[in-house]
């Protein structure tokens, strides 16, 4: 087991990381920027380093500072957290060259998974239905529009090193394709640095199901069931919840054997997640996620396995300990995201002095993941996450009525927050009946929903 590791992110799932570090008996370091020195996992780590200013790009994207204070504190390993450098190969690879060991896929296997193109192709190959779409990378408007007429419209432009809602456009029409092909390829060119396209036949509406995996370097590989992502705002999740009421135990074990098959065909190790559109019966592989993500309580709640630790364990070289047969799935888990945000005004970012907060708490089966405090001021700079509140019940309806009880209880003052946001989705008759797709939260929950006046 590592002696020390490194945490190369902030927020939350900086604390998350260092937390569970601890009851391994790891110690830990965490980076932070300018904007950040009195964020709170630099208090919970045992050692702190600044590693620049304010901006991403200068801080905890900054691939030689993090591994400078990585080396200067004889850290053994980095935790990528998600977002920032969770999926960026060529740090992988960095931290392969120093023997720094990253814990998450290989730089090989983020290559081919990463790139949606070659994941597409990957999945083909093991025989995962994936969406019909183009065979490659697209780079001119005349091929998209070629393609296009082959598959059918309404089609999907997305970009091929995309992810965050990033350089996504639904097309309706062959009139409307050359715009929107330009202007998402040229937001992927500023977000990622890369203008590679491709296109898919629109799946729609559907079933966002993601199934998380674990892998060992041993070749052994597990699910943990799968995750309803499907209340989505401008492909950005908001709700999330396990298991999906669209899914009957017969698909659940197709859809986790078709994710370990997938994991196993291209060697993956670490923790990550197979994501699928279902609709009709038919599932589809959609992409991978080489890292944990934001979700990944609800599946702790539910399988009672701390992902976590066993990202920590597998990349310090011990066996999974997991079987499937050692799985098993117990009641139901929600996961709400209360932003500093302001839905009234398009959710516009929110950030400020929070100078008063109120956290839920009470009861089993309520967690709440969060890095802020009375008296912290959200930046700017990043994403506007104050917590997530994940509750458990012993089925759906008990979940239900524990998220709205949390929601209720939550108080933050100081910032404008989504929390009132999410109460009233929480309670939406179709919400509660698990009536609802991908289409359910732009197209009607939005089109109804009015904003409390104080």
């Amino acid at each position: 087991m590592f002696n020390k590791i490194l945490i190369a992110n902030r927020g939350e799932i900086a604390v998350r990381v260092i937390r569970a570090a601890r009851e391994l008996g790891i110690k830990t370091v965490a980076v932070y920027s300018e904007a950040d020195s009195e964020a709170l996992h630099t208090h919970l780590a045992d050692k702190a380093v600044c590693i620049g200013p304010a901006k991403a790009q200068n801080s905890y994207l900054n691939v030689n500072n993090i591994l400078s204070a990585a080396i200067a504190t004889k850290a053994e390993a980095i935790h990528p957290g998600f977002g920032f450098l969770s999926e960026n190969s060529k740090f992988v690879t960095m931290c392969e060259e120093l023997n720094i060991k990253f814990i998450g896929p290989s730089s090989g296997v983020m290559d081919k998974m990463g790139d949606k193109i070659n994941a597409r192709s990957e999945m083909i190959k093991a025989g995962i239905p994936v969406i019909p779409g183009s065979p490659g990378e697209i780079f001119t408007v005349d091929e998209a529009v070629k393609i296009a007429e082959k598959i059918g419209y309404p089609v999907m432009l997305k970009a091929s090193a995309g992810g965050g809602g990033k350089g996504i456009r639904k097309v309706e029409t062959s009139e409307d394709l050359p715009a929107n092909f330009m202007n998402a390829q040229q937001e992927a060119k500023a977000a990622f640095g890369n203008g590679a396209m491709y296109m898919e036949k629109v799946i729609y509406p559907a079933r966002h199901i993601e199934v998380q995996i674990l892998g060992d370097s041993y070749g052994n590989v597990v699910h943990l069931g799968e995750r309803d992502c499907s209340l989505q705002r401008n492909n950005q999740k908001i709700l999330e919840e396990s298991p999906s009421v669209a899914i009957d135990p017969k698909k659940r074990t197709a859809l986790g054997e078709a994710a370990c098959k997938a994991a196993r065909h291209v060697g993956y190790e670490n923790a990550g997640t197979i994501e699928f559109l279902y609709q009709g019966g038919q599932f589809y592989f959609m992409e991978m996620n080489t890292r944990v993500q934001v979700e990944h309580p609800v599946t702790e709640f539910v399988t009672g396995v701390d992902i976590v630790k066993e990202q920590i364990r597998i990349a310090a070289g011990e066996v999974l300990r997991l079987r499937q047969e050692d799985i098993e799935f117990r009641g139901h888990s929600i996961e709400c995201r209360i932003n500093a945000e302001n839905p009234a005004v398009n959710f516009a970012p929110a950030p400020g002095k929070i100078s008063e907060i109120f956290l839920p708490s009470g009861g089993l089966g309520l967690r709440v993941d969060s890095a802020v405090y009375q008296g912290y001021e959200i930046p700017p700079f990043y994403d506007s996450m104050i917590a997530k509140v994940i509750v458990h019940g012993e089925n759906r309806m008990e979940a239900l009525m524990k998220m709205q009880r949390a929601l209720f209880e939550m108080e933050v003052e100081g910032v404008t927050t989504n929390t009132e946001f999410q109460l009233d989705l929480i309670t939406d008759p179709k919400v509660v009946a698990g009536d609802y797709d991908t289409s359910f939260l732009m197209e009607e929950f939005l089109s109804n929903w009015r904003p409390k006046l104080d």
